[in-house]
């Protein structure tokens, strides 16, 4: 678990990132951050440079033990059983 480090709002509202956080994220200068406000928390996130790498391969464990050409057939079927419009 970490130590929150705290980080003072300049009066142009900028913040400096902390150093720990910088190397435990790879953040290095001239990077973007994604800013988001949840249940009264400013969260920052790395901005990735390719969303399509970002994301390849996350949550590849759901699929684990299902043969999915079944589950590609399965799901075309269900879209033909469909009323259409």
């Amino acid at each position: 678990m970490s130590i929150p480090t705290s980080v003072k709002v300049s009066q142009r509202f900028q913040i400096a990132v902390p150093q720990m956080a910088r190397k435990r994220l790879k953040i290095q200068g001239g990077d973007r951050l994604l800013v988001d406000v949840q249940d009264g928390m400013i969260i920052l996130m790395p901005q990735p440079r390719r969303y399509a790498e970002a994301l390849a391969g996350l949550h590849r464990e759901i699929w684990e033990g299902v043969d999915i050409q079944q589950a590609v057939d399965k799901e075309r079927g269900a879209w033909d059983a469909s009323p259409k419009a």
